[in-house]
């Protein structure tokens, strides 16, 4: 008997949020968790493969047979150094994901986009869906590259893209002492799973879509107003009242 669930490949399994996700919702999907870092995910309990995004055979094999990719993959560190750390997988393997799920017949693709891709607005203005990427640094731009890859492959090819800038996932407690940024920019790993499964259930027409990662914070760096409308995303924290405040 064939299963009727939708078969997801996830990129950078091994990794934070991949590790919660596939966790958490791995009899929801039919998951194959893919990382280059493999041998951490030895206790899932679906398929796994070793994957290196900078390799495009590895990537078409990667997404045969599958119907949403969620692209994790990638170095997310704010600091990082763009020849040495950022170039392979964060934009040569990002094109060779969108890539390889277009020529396998992948309708959707998921992309990690992140708050550092707007990072360059004055930090008194909260950042809208609509408005385009504005980096600070080279990460964000790497970030800011895999939004306009999205988009590329959403008009060229009829897919949808769906880009989720996820701001700062983190576990806080009461008492904790975090920056007013770093609050405002909080996402629960609940709400940032929430969100991404949403993401891959949603109906959503074809096309470009860039949906925020953050929780229902008191006030939030992000807005979520057009995200909860387009993909039914209803995060259940609030980095302020986790924290007391």
């Amino acid at each position: 008997m064939t299963s009727s669930l939708l078969r997801v490949l996830v990129t950078g399994a091994a990794g934070v949020i991949g590790t919660v996700f596939w966790n958490s919702r791995h009899g929801e999907f039919s998951l194959r968790l893919a990382d280059l870092h493999a041998a951490r995910l030895a206790q899932a309990p679906c398929p796994v493969l070793r994957l290196d995004v900078g390799d495009y055979a590895a990537c078409l094999a990667a997404c045969a047979d599958i119907d949403v990719v969620l692209h994790l993959a990638g170095v997310p560190h704010a600091s990082a150094d763009f020849d040495t750390q950022l170039l392979q997988p964060n934009i040569v393997g990002t094109h060779n994901i969108f890539r390889a799920a277009q020529a396998q017949g992948v309708k959707r693709v998921i992309f990690a986009s992140s708050a550092q891709a707007v990072e360059g607005y004055a930090s008194d203005v909260q950042v809208h869906e609509h408005m385009p990427a504005r980096p600070a640094n080279m990460y964000g731009a790497s970030k800011a590259f895999g939004e306009g890859v999205a988009s590329a492959f959403a008009h060229q090819h009829g897919m949808t893209a769906i880009a989720v800038r996820i701001a700062n996932v983190a576990q806080f407690a009461h008492g904790q002492r975090h920056s007013a940024r770093d609050i405002a920019a909080f996402v629960s790993e609940r709400d940032v799973v929430q969100l991404l499964a949403c993401c891959i259930t949603a109906q959503v027409p074809p096309g470009y879509h860039v949906v925020h990662g953050v929780s229902d914070n008191r006030y939030k760096r992000l807005s979520i107003d057009a995200t909860r409308k387009l993909v039914g995303y209803a995060p259940q924290d609030d980095g302020f009242m986790l924290l007391g405040l």
